[in-house]
């Protein structure tokens, strides 16, 4: 037990390690907005992709342009749009860092056999985001379409830069926490938290929070990204009961 009584802090240094984490959080959120902010044009060039794609995919007659254009009505706009892609690119650049910040600020209260899990911990939660991101920009042009298309002919659709940076900038995020979650399954059996046995009696209501989950998290709320984002997740929270039974077998071996 000696792992977790070394570890242990007052209130108040609890508070002062959570500041510590928090500035260090927000400065490299900062920095990443910063580079974001220089990089604009090729990053709206990116999540420009996905509305360029559905231009040449048999839906320009309900789309307004000719091209990959998005119609400015406010002055401020271009500005704010700027603005908000480099606040969200920062978050994104800055995951890495985000991602270990948790992990040491949690590492306190953790038995040392248990800290061990820090850098597997940072890379497979920055791998994942990724992954959710990638999936995202995936399905991003199927959703457009369906919403595009769910109309009729009788409505032509003009996009806004705020409101189709917004669903694709949401999409990305949602996808990319998706994907968290088997780390926080994970976690969560580490640390004695639950079992798999626990995970495996709550399969089915699990099923059902995850499809509320994601219908919440998407803001395209169509059937295909509803089923996209939920059965990775699905899948994930059967890996994640696979890997505490695997576990708790080799403790057992291990005769712990």
């Amino acid at each position: 037990m000696a792992g977790r009584a070394k570890g242990q802090m007052s209130l108040v240094s609890h508070l002062e390690e959570l500041r510590r984490r928090l500035l260090v959080s927000v400065l490299a959120v900062a920095t990443g907005a910063i580079a974001c902010w220089f990089l604009y044009p090729q990053i709206l060039d990116l999540l420009l992709a996905p509305y360029c794609s559905i231009r040449g995919a048999g839906v320009q007659s309900t789309v307004f342009g000719t091209g990959c254009e998005l119609l400015v009505t406010d002055p401020l706009e271009p500005f704010t749009v700027r603005l908000t892609v480099s606040a969200y690119g920062g978050v994104a650049m800055a995951m890495p860092v985000l991602l270990w910040q948790v992990w040491r600020f949690v590492v306190p209260g953790l038995y040392s056999r248990e800290r061990r899990w820090a850098i597997p911990f940072v890379l497979a939660g920055v791998l994942l985001f990724s992954a959710g991101c990638v999936l995202a920009f995936w399905s991003i042009p199927r959703a457009l379409d369906f919403l595009v298309e769910i109309g009729g002919p009788d409505l032509v659709s003009v996009f806004s830069p705020a409101k189709y940076l917004g669903f694709v900038v949401k999409m990305t995020i949602a996808f990319g926490i998706g994907f968290q979650f088997p780390l926080v399954l994970v976690f969560l059996q580490v640390i004695g938290v639950v079992t798999p046995q626990a995970l495996r009696r709550v399969r089915r209501y699990a099923i059902v929070g995850i499809v509320a989950l994601v219908a919440l998290l998407t803001p395209s709320g169509d059937p295909f990204t509803l089923m996209i984002l939920s059965v990775p997740m699905w899948i994930f929270y059967e890996g994640a009961i696979l890997f505490g039974v695997l576990r708790d077998r080799r403790r057992r071996r291990r005769g712990e």
